[in-house]
């Protein structure tokens, strides 16, 4: 490790990184290392490389300069901003406090850096990086409301995932875990309107004209979980929106702090609740990154069949509740069947059927049972038959298609700028898939397309999810034809994975390995990584940094649906009333991992 930030404990062997592990003269020789020294001489204070994962501290000021190059420059084109986190480094003394943390990503070069900018422990504040991308404006203001970041000339610096009476900053280290606040309230997203017009919902523009505003949701069946958007009207058409998430965040990462690593899985099944077991395996991931702990291919085979079963069953409920949104509900009992004969699939494996926490680090919980691969094989000969009767209903028909096509438009260029991943992005046009781009769990070994649309309308998104189940069936049969490898369900590796059963009985070592496996857990090396799955709804993000305790110090999740719905209020203006039900719908925003 190469830096003038070097994280307590550290590990300093270039060989026992994560991936390639790179020395100080390797470093320099990177494209992005060379061309911000080379620009920004002064503000670089430090790069490192652990675990295969590039590091930049640049200084607060130098900031947005530092990103205008990392996204302009032609060697670099960082175009996508990933994610923005923010650090509290307060009890492993580290000078200053704060630390504001940005993911980015080069769609063309297909190359990643994450960037740290020390913060003020008085006044941290940075400047905004709204103008360049703009995705970071949610991100920026979550970092703001949990942290209490200021970000200069952030067009709409508020809350976001707490409510305006909240008192403090929660992922501040010196915030109670139990502390609450309560709202007294309700409140308008625009101030003042009901008192000025005596409780009337009307508002009189400059041009003289009154509209309506309405609130859809916070709770409706067409909004698919608790979010609220109150949408400004001139008749049907909806000249403006404020959007408003946070009714479900119980910040769970606030919660993964004060857990052993191996108790924060149930955590993860509550994010995307569809799919559960992709958040179980995305988690798993970044902290046997961390680790280096090696899966076993029995178990790699298990999680990838799994994630492509998970995969459909998400696309399954996305399509079959928006279909039934718009009036079309014998789609949904087509495909709530299939997702029925997945959740006996994984309730064999597993015992549980929604929230399965079947991910462990390692590999999963316990082995799949006699005969399970025969009831994959009946499940996913099953799922075309179902998949052939809503094309048949749905994709030729002309009110679906008024409904749908040319509704939500987001160019290529927008998606990006907003962070969309996932079938959403590749809809608009963005030929970006983790599981080829950075392969993992063994899709390198195996035959897929990736569907990209130009479109980048509803109908798009809705035939890219098509596409995508019919490309999972396909992985599927792939890897059933190969059969699942012999060997462990789990490493053999005792620091992570609990001794065998019978072991434990018969032995005094098994028996304290258990015990301290099971009460305090294990305590990976000091040091941060960022790890990365395609989830059913895009890129799953976990940004984790270990202070070298049994509990993660800090868990950042990057929510593919945050960043999606963050383009909601840009998408709805101009669109009507009735559009705003296909749109939602097509976009797949899941509450649970939206507000964490």
């Amino acid at each position: 490790m190469s830096t003038i930030d070097t994280p307590r404990g550290a590990a300093a062997d270039p060989s026992r990184f994560w991936g390639e592990g790179r020395d100080a003269a390797a470093l320099e020789a990177d494209p992005t290392v060379r061309i911000l020294k080379a620009e920004h001489g002064a503000a670089i204070l430090g790069v490192a490389d652990f675990r295969g994962d590039l590091s930049v501290t640049v200084r607060p000021d130098d900031l947005l300069l530092v990103a205008q190059t990392l996204k302009i420059h032609p060697e670099l084109q960082y175009d996508l901003l990933v994610d923005v986190a923010g650090v509290d480094y307060q009890l492993m003394n580290r000078t200053p406090r704060f630390h504001a943390v940005y993911h980015f990503y080069s769609t063309p070069k297909k190359h990643r850096v994450r960037v740290h900018v020390p913060l003020d422990d008085a006044k941290p504040a940075v400047d905004s990086l709204t103008p360049l991308y703009k995705s970071a404006n949610w991100a920026e203001r979550e970092a703001y409301d949990m942290f209490g970041f200021d970000f200069i000339n952030h067009p709409d610096q508020r809350r976001i995932l707490t409510h305006e009476e909240f008192v403090g900053h929660p992922l501040r280290k010196d915030y109670p875990p139990d502390r609450r606040h309560m709202l007294s309230r309700s409140y308008s997203a625009y101030p003042g309107l009901e008192a000025e017009h005596e409780g009337r919902h009307t508002l009189v523009g400059e041009d003289g004209v009154e509209r309506v505003y309405v609130n859809l949701g916070p709770s409706h069946p067409a909004t698919h979980g608790t979010l609220r958007i109150q949408a400004l009207l001139d008749g049907e058409i909806i000249v403006d929106s404020r959007t408003e998430i946070g009714y479900l965040h119980r910040c769970m990462e606030k919660m993964s702090e004060t857990h052993t690593y191996t108790q924060v899985f149930p955590f993860t099944d509550r994010l995307n609740y569809v799919s559960a077991f992709s958040n179980n395996v995305g988690y798993a991931m970044a902290v046997e990154k961390l680790m280096q702990v090696d899966v076993p291919p029995r178990a790699v085979w298990i999680r990838t069949l799994l994630l492509e079963f998970n995969r459909i069953m998400d696309h399954l409920v996305c399509i079959g509740a928006n279909l039934v949104d718009l009036g079309a509900l014998t789609n949904f009992w087509y495909f709530f069947s299939p997702r029925e004969s997945i959740y006996e699939l994984l309730e064999s494996a597993c015992g549980a059927r929604l929230t399965v926490s079947y991910g462990r680090v390692g590999g999963v919980a316990q082995d799949i049972p006699e005969g399970f691969e025969e009831h994959a094989r009946r499940v996913a000969n099953l799922i075309p038959e179902f998949l052939d009767y809503v094309d048949k209903l749905a994709t030729k028909n002309v009110i679906f298609q008024q409904r749908t096509r040319g509704t939500g438009v987001v160019t290529r260029d927008n998606a990006i700028s907003w962070g969309w991943t996932g079938p959403a992005g590749r809809a608009s046009g963005l030929d970006y898939d983790v599981r080829r781009d950075a392969p993992y769990g063994g899709y390198d070994a195996l035959e897929f397309a990736v569907p990209v649309r130009q479109d980048g309308d509803s109908f798009a998104r809705y035939i890219i999810r098509t596409v995508e189940m019919r490309e999972s069936l396909r992985i599927i049969h792939q890897m059933l034809d190969r059969g699942a490898p012999a060997g462990p369900h789990i490493t053999p590796d005792h620091r992570v994975a609990l001794p065998e059963k019978n072991r434990v009985y018969g032995n005094i070592e098994a028996l304290m390995n258990h015990f301290k496996l099971i009460m305090h857990g294990f305590s990976p090396p000091v040091g941060e990584v960022y790890s990365y799955t395609e989830s059913p709804n895009g890129e799953l993000g976990f940004y984790l940094v270990s202070d070298g305790s049994g509990k993660p110090y800090r868990l950042k999740v990057r929510a593919p649906s945050f960043y999606t719905f963050a383009a909601n209020d840009e998408i709805l203006r101009g669109q009507m009333v009735s559009d705003f039900v296909a749109i939602l719908g097509t976009l797949n925003i899941i509450a649970g991992e939206l507000d964490r």
